[in-house]
Order: structure tokens, then C-alpha cells, then sequence
């Protein structure tokens, strides 16, 4: 993670949806790359939600294309939808925090132009984030599929009852539990939900996962890691509803005998920090450590 002269030519801004307080750092943040003859596009939906005109702008899906970096104004849910949507180009991404909590987007809207000086001048560096892929199979076919940079988690629905899961790594029966659910995280998503279940808090740069029982009907089912090249596969055994979540924000429905298999995508999440960042600077911030 050395820091590398800047090569960024084309910039793309991606903003939180429906939050009409980004328009004025969005606009902030281009006419300052304007200035510096950069080209910049403003990402297609969020022009239109921030009411943000005359301005070139790119659909989600062509940025990875046509832009060197994407910088994404909001927070972790924000940054997590970019990361899955821009998930197979390798374009980095700089997370601009609009002022909550942030482990992905943690520079500060406060600072955030003397953020992009130091990254224009060549001062940052890029850190490869690994991203989860689940595959969903019904009576042996595969019903869905998705990515996840943070988790996957196999968990109840709503109010119903505990639900048993039956847990193999690269084919070695692991155990079966009573749970709410599981939690398969990345070494970036142990910082999220993983965290408030129990596990561990795991380094970026470990190549491992979290694997992470929600609320254990036995206390002795604790959280364990495992090598991240690890394929995980859990066989939901009875459960009056159940579903799979990707990063907490796309939710598939479960039936009894589906099999999910999780493993690292081919693809990993490029995250670009100025120069001097610290991880554990950011974990003493946010977590209030002494």
C-alpha cells in the first residue's frame, strides 16, 4: 500500500440518493475538480435527486468505463451499494463521510478538499478489499446469486422462531446450529454487523473470514475464522422463514433444503485513502477506544 503518482484524469461523483443536503457538497466537490481541469461526471441518479443540471453525467453502470475514480459523498450504506454495483471494474473508490459513523467512507465532508488535494497531488494509496459471493441453491439448481463486500447473512425473518442451520467448510461438516442466524464476513464487513454479534474485528490486509452466530440457542457456538479462500456452505434444515441478506440491503427468501455457498469473488473492491490514513486511527475514532 505505497502511495502513487496521481493519474486521474476523468472523476465520477456518485451521491446518496433522496438526501437533497448532498447537492451542495456534490456541487462543492466538482467545481473544485473543474477547476484543476478535470473531467467530471456526476453519476445519472444522483443529479436527478439532487436537482443537480448542467452537468455531464453517467450511468451506474458505464462509470467503471469511462471515469479513473468514483468518489461516493454519504456513508457505509452508500459506499456498499457502489462497491457491489462497480464490482466487476477495478476503478477505486474514495468514501466521503457525511458526518455518522464511517469505516468505508471516512473522510470527513469537513475535509474533504484537502483530502482530494493530497490524493490529486499522488499522496494516497489503494487498499484491495475482497468481496463475498453467495450462491443460492434449490433442489440443485442455482435460484440466485449475489455479491457482498461487508456479508452474508442467513438469518429469521421477522418474529418466527429460531432456525437450524447445518454449517460445512470445503466440505468438512462443521456442526449444526439453533440460531437467529449466521453472519460470513469479510475482514471489511467485521467492523458492521459482525461486531454487534461478537466477532472478531479482523485487518483489511488478514485474509480470513468471520464466521458469526447470531444469538446461539447453545452459548458454547462462538465465532471462528477461517483462510479467505475458504468456500462455506450452509444448508438451512428447518425454519418457519428465512432469508439471505447481502450487505444488509437485498434480501433473498429461503426454503427449508436450500443450500447457500459463499466464497470470495473473483473481484475485489479497490478503496483509495490519502496518505497518512490509519486503520487503527480510524478504529480508536469510531469506536471510541481511549
Amino acid at each position: 500500500m505505497q502511495a502513487m503518482k496521481n493519474a486521474f484524469k476523468t472523476i465520477a461523483l456518485i451521491g446518496k440518493y433522496k438526501n437533497p443536503e448532498m447537492r451542495d457538497q456534490i456541487l462543492a466537490m466538482k467545481h473544485y475538480l473543474l477547476d484543476r481541469q478535470l473531467a467530471v461526471f456526476v453519476e445519472e441518479t444522483t443529479a436527478k435527486e439532487c436537482a443537480i443540471e448542467s452537468c455531464a453525467t453517467l450511468h451506474m453502470d458505464a462509470i467503471g468505463a469511462n471515469a479513473d475514480l468514483a468518489i461516493v459523498l454519504g456513508g457505509d450504506g452508500t459506499m456498499l451499494s457502489v462497491a457491489r454495483a462497480l464490482g466487476d471494474s477495478s476503478i477505486p473508490l474514495v468514501g466521503i463521510n457525511r458526518g455518522r459513523v464511517g469505516f468505508l467512507t471516512d473522510i470527513s465532508s469537513d475535509h474533504m478538499l484537502e483530502a482530494m488535494a493530497s490524493i490529486l497531488s499522488g499522496k494516497f494509496f489503494i487498499e484491495q478489499r475482497p468481496m463475498l459471493m453467495a450462491s443460492i441453491l434449490r433442489a440443485g439448481k442455482v435460484v440466485s446469486q449475489g455479491v457482498a463486500l461487508n456479508d452474508v447473512v442467513i438469518n429469521k425473518n421477522g418474529m418466527s422462531r429460531l432456525i437450524e442451520l447445518e454449517v460445512h467448510i470445503d466440505g468438512d461438516f462443521v456442526h449444526r446450529q439453533r440460531s437467529d442466524g449466521l453472519i460470513i464476513s469479510t475482514p471489511t464487513g467485521t467492523t458492521a454487523y459482525s461486531l454487534s454479534a461478537g466477532g472478531p474485528i479482523l485487518h483489511p490486509s488478514v485474509d480470513a473470514l468471520a464466521i458469526v452466530p447470531i444469538c446461539p440457542h447453545t452459548l458454547s457456538n462462538r465465532p471462528i475464522a477461517v483462510n479467505g479462500t475458504c468456500k462455506v456452505e450452509v444448508i438451512l434444515i428447518e425454519a418457519e422463514s428465512a432469508g439471505v441478506h447481502f450487505d444488509g440491503q437485498m434480501l433473498v427468501d429461503l426454503a427449508v433444503g436450500d443450500r447457500v455457498l459463499i466464497q470470495r469473488a473473483e473481484k475485489a473492491v479497490a478503496l483509495l485513502h490519502p496518505q497518512g490514513h490509519s486503520h487503527y486511527g480510524m478504529l480508536r475514532e469510531k469506536l471510541n477506544w481511549g
